[in-house]
């Protein structure tokens, strides 16, 4: 070491048996008054797969359960929670921050949706602020005891996402995919970030797996042979649940009724995300 060493290690050129260079830390605290004992993240490697919904379902099956459950909407440009729990209400806030909307049955929801004057108002916002909004909606919003917040991130592997691997507590994410070939290979990606950043994956759920046909009772393969199983065979990874083509499900999210839904197809995941508990 040089006598002439101030410790500033990263932006030192020298090659020296002390040095010590410092990581950055991102992560940001939560708000002072909140309260949220488990995290899980919902991903997929693309849209169009029903990440949303899978995000909500699950949190309705654990509101179910008698958890205290919320939804940190964090798909800022594409929000589709509110619509889901038929949400009409805005958030509301004071000097001590801002608070979630409350659904029919206790689920506490925040999307930048519940914070714009329409709710057709376009997003057009640079990723830095998408980012830093995200961050706002952990450490701004006073989350009053919840059991288990999902939040439901945009598809990709983007700003978003690593924003809230590096700075909110994310306990273990849910990988959300669809049958088709091409998605299993960019649901790899969302794989493999999740593990370069050292999070946890619970396990993948495959949605509109097949649709039961209310005549004959047979399954068919809408969008062709799965292979979810291959995708988790690749990373020694569960396959959580698979769920079905069902329209029922689709109108009670148009009609913001998700919180009605009938089927147990998650009834599995809850039980694994509450041994976690």
């Amino acid at each position: 070491m040089s006598e002439n060493c101030d410790q500033k290690c990263n932006s030192c050129s020298e090659n020296c048996a002390d040095r010590k260079v410092q990581t950055t830390d991102f992560s940001e605290k939560l708000h002072e008054m909140s309260s949220v004992k488990k995290v899980i993240g919902v991903v997929s490697g693309k849209g169009g797969v029903g990440k949303s919904l899978i995000t909500s379902m699950l949190a309705v099956t654990m509101n179910r359960m008698g958890y205290h459950t919320a939804i940190l909407d964090a798909d800022i440009t594409g929000p589709s929670i509110p619509k889901a729990f038929g949400i009409k209400e805005k958030a509301m806030g004071n000097e001590l921050g801002l608070y979630p909307v409350k659904t029919k049955t206790g689920i506490d929801i925040m999307s930048v949706n519940l914070l714009l004057k329409n709710d057709t108002d376009p997003v057009v916002w640079r990723g830095p602020i998408i980012a830093s909004t995200v961050k706002q909606f952990w450490t701004d919003v006073i989350w009053d005891d919840v059991d288990f917040m999902f939040i439901d991130m945009p598809p990709g592997t983007g700003d978003v996402p690593l924003t809230v691997f590096q700075s909110l507590a994310v306990d273990g994410i849910i990988v959300v995919t669809s049958p088709q070939e091409l998605v299993s290979m960019i649901v790899s990606k969302a794989v493999k970030m999740a593990e370069m950043m050292n999070i946890p994956i619970i396990g993948l759920v495959e949605n509109m797996s097949y649709f039961k046909c209310p005549d004959n009772g047979k399954d068919y393969q809408i969008f062709g042979e799965s292979h979810i199983e291959e995708i988790a065979d690749n990373h020694s990874l569960r396959v959580l649940a698979k769920l079905p083509i069902d329209p029922k499900i689709s109108e009670a999210c148009d009609k913001g009724l998700i919180e009605l839904f009938d089927g147990n197809w998650l009834d599995s995941v809850a039980k694994i995300l509450e041994n976690k508990n």
